[in-house]
């Protein structure tokens, strides 16, 4: 590829960045204009007496120079008056410096070697004192053309008018000023379709004639002439034409976006305004997803090519740093380096984007680990790096708990419900994020041992895969289904569990979680003695036996809208009863429960909606369970049905009253689609349930630290009342 060389004058050169924090190109361009023009000022202060009084007799100094100034430019025939825009580096470089840019004004008289030799230079613009002290006259310009260098009319008319049309006092039979012929020269530097602008001074029998001569990018090749010809004409360099894009270190910009954003320009002249244009959307382009990127440079060569180089910031290392929670001093942390940096999407050797530095802060901290976590960016040696250090302070990870609560299985008196827990709970053990839940729940009716050891990301796994097993041996009413027995005795299933469990994201807002669980199940008397009969000689185990043994295999699929409770969701479970032994149970259950929230002003309006099915062998106590506190308010627990399959259906509108206090209107229904005669042993007949029902009502919700508690009054459609009392959010 041909290269344009160099450009230079005798005037100061200033460098000139691509970019600046607050300033555009042509806004940069125009302010270093500004500041040549006070360095020529300057130099001709400190030239002036040495030229000039040498030269012509002695008047006063101002207007001795002024008067010859403006007469030489009337009478000499041709006096050259130059000024001119110059990028002087290899290649026309915009974009990288040094970038120099040139102005000056030049009066001299052809054959003079006075002026030839003292490289007299005469601003343009109109000077203050400070700047030299002369006055401004005004000259009688006849007419004004556009032409290019060798004095002929421009190829490209469109670029002729953009010339003409940026001159606003430079108009033919008009008296100008030096200062008025500056500023039109500014403008059509200022258009963006030149580079450097030249009015010549012709006189003519008409008077005198005012030529901005042109030449475009191709045709800057210069010879032994040229310093001659830079001291004798300012010249006009049309930008040009635009065929080709190079662009170079963009590595996550996509290449259709800088295909659109250069295609309307495509063959046509290079606007340095418009170019400046699309270099701020591509920095707008990294500004929008906080990614350390930017243009750093740009060339345009000849042939029409312009190459763009964007400097990214690639991540080259992170590191943890622990911070002790009273002094804010690094520490030694006890969880896993390892465990933290695998939470994280930035990886080495991508580029750093703080929106996505946000996002794994967030991640690091739903952890449950730290009580505060954030990220610093340092500068490494090499420019086109970055290192990241995360700064974390961690919580105790141990602790003991003790509380109480209500169950929703108790149908006789809510008070005796209550019951107290007591657990120890490590959430990072052994500094690896693993979670060890051990519990016991005592009630007067029900209990429940549980051990629970999680690891919410199984080491080797990419798919963010968790781990759960399960050891569990509980207690819990038996009246959901049965109910109290004739005598107002009471029944409890017992239930030995274990299993394991494996969680993982499926798609954005979806999860998945597939186990297989065994469980021995029976039912106990008020003595704890086995039992497999009720009151009505109704069966209470599939088997026949005192217990039941089932092998299930466990799905179930969620979808959660922004996270919060009170939002959209979606949940799906299936339970498959593997019969490995012959006497183990095979059936297949399953069961869907869906909310929505609408905002309706100061209100919000949820509504639920939940159903589900059972085919096959499965124990009596195991059906779905209709009417109560997470049912169908007004009902006692189970009160409605006992069936096969079930629909359920919830609405109600809370409205925001006093603080963390809201109040509630709601209305329920629930129906056993007429299957509770299929389940074995009938206990929804035997105890007269009618299989369907409604209940509506009133009350409030507090938040409180163990969640909301919710006080209801409702209403049924046999017209009884009831209240409810529950702690968290409905299931």
């Amino acid at each position: 590829m041909r290269q344009s060389d160099g450009v230079s004058f005798t005037s100061s050169s200033i460098k000139i960045p691509l970019l600046s924090s607050n300033l555009s190109l042509s806004q940069t361009l125009a302010s270093q204009l500004a500041r040549t023009r006070l360095s020529a000022f300057e130099l001709i202060h400190s030239l002036r007496n040495r030229s000039y009084v040498k030269n012509y007799p002695t008047r006063s100094t101002e207007s001795t120079q002024s008067e010859l100034g403006i007469r030489s430019l009337i009478r000499s025939s041709p006096l050259l008056c130059s000024a001119s825009l110059s990028l002087t580096t290899q290649n026309h470089n915009i974009g990288r410096s040094p970038l120099l840019y040139s102005a000056s004004l030049l009066l001299t008289q052809p054959g003079s070697a006075e002026s030839t030799q003292s490289g007299l230079e005469v601003p343009l613009k109109g000077q203050s004192a400070a700047a030299g002290g002369y006055d401004e006259e005004r000259v009688l310009i006849s007419e004004v053309l556009v032409r290019n260098k060798e004095g002929e009319e421009l190829e490209r008319k469109d670029l002729e008018m953009e010339a003409l049309t940026a001159l606003k006092a430079c108009q033919a039979n008009s008296a100008l000023t030096a200062r008025e012929v500056q500023e039109d020269v500014d403008r059509i530097i200022d258009s963006g379709y030149f580079s450097s602008c030249t009015p010549v001074a012709v006189d003519t029998r008409d008077g005198i004639r005012l030529v901005f001569q042109t030449f475009s990018f191709q045709e800057l090749v210069f010879h032994p002439n040229v310093a001659r010809l830079a001291s004798s004409y300012l010249l006009v360099e049309p930008n040009g034409e635009f065929h080709r894009l190079v662009c170079e270190g963009a590595n996550v910009l996509p290449s259709k976006f800088l295909e659109d954003a250069f295609c309307d320009g495509h063959g046509k002249v290079v606007n340095l305004k418009r170019l400046d244009e699309v270099i701020n959307s591509i920095n707008g382009w990294y500004t929008e997803r906080g990614l350390f990127g930017l243009v750093s440079g740009v060339d345009i060569f000849s042939g029409g090519i312009i190459r763009l180089q964007v400097a990214e910031s690639e991540v080259s290392d992170i590191s943890i740093c622990f911070l002790d929670r009273k002094t804010g001093e690094p520490t030694k942390g006890k969880t896993k380096p390892e465990t933290i940096l695998r939470q994280l999407t930035t990886k080495k050797g991508q580029v750093y984007s703080m929106l996505q530095g946000k996002r794994d802060v967030d991640t690091v901290s739903t952890m449950g680990l730290m009580t505060d976590v954030s990220i610093i960016t340092q500068p490494t040696g090499d420019a086109g790096k970055v290192d990241l250090l995360l700064n974390v302070v961690e919580r105790p990870s141990g602790r003991f708990s003790a509380g109480g609560g209500i169950s929703s299985g108790i149908t006789s008196d809510p008070l005796s419900g209550v019951f107290g827990s007591f657990a120890y709970s490590d959430r990072n053990l052994f500094g690896r994020n693993q979670k060890l839940n051990i519990s016991l729940e005592r009630g007067q009716i029900d209990s429940i041992f549980r051990i629970n050891f999680t690891d919410p990301w199984i080491e080797g796994d990419d798919n963010q895969t968790s781990r759960t097993i399960i050891v569990q041996n509980s207690r819990t009413p038996g009246t959901l289904v049965h109910g109290n027995q004739h005598d107002n005795s009471s029944l409890s299933i017992g239930r030995v569990t274990a299993g394991v469990e494996f969680s993982r994201p499926i798609r954005p807002k979806w999860s998945g979680t597939a186990g297989l669980i065994f469980q021995h199940a029976g039912v106990h008397d008020e003595k704890g003695n086995p039992t497999i009969k009720d009151f009505y000689s109704s069966p209470l185990t599939a088997s026949g036996k005192p217990y039941d043994n089932m092998l299930l295999a466990k799905f179930e699929s969620v979808y959660t809208g922004s996270g919060d409770k009170g939002s959209s969701m979606f949940a799906f479970n299936m339970d498959q009863g593997l019969p490995v032994m012959p006497e183990w149970l095979f059936f297949n259950r399953v069961n869907a429960r869906a909310s929505k929230g609408v905002e309706i002003g100061p209100a919000r309006l949820l509504l639920r909606l939940s159903g589900g099915h059972v085919l096959g062998n499965f124990s009596p106590h195991e059906a779905f369970a209709i009417g109560g506190t997470n049912s169908v308010r007004g009902y006692k627990e189970g009160a409605v049905g006992s069936g096969r399959s079930y629909m359920v259906g919830s609405s109600e509108v809370s409205v925001p009253m006093l603080g963390p206090v809201k109040g509630v209107i709601f209305a329920d229904y629930g129906h056993d689609l007429w299957s509770g005669p299929s389940v074995p042993g009938n206990p929804a007949g035997a105890r007269s349930k009618p299989g369907s029902g409604y209940g509506y009502g009133f009350g409030i919700r507090v938040n409180s630290p163990l969640g909301p508690l919710r006080l209801e009054y409702a209403f049924n459609d046999r017209r009884a009342k009831r209240f409810h009392f529950g702690i968290g959010h409905r299931k």
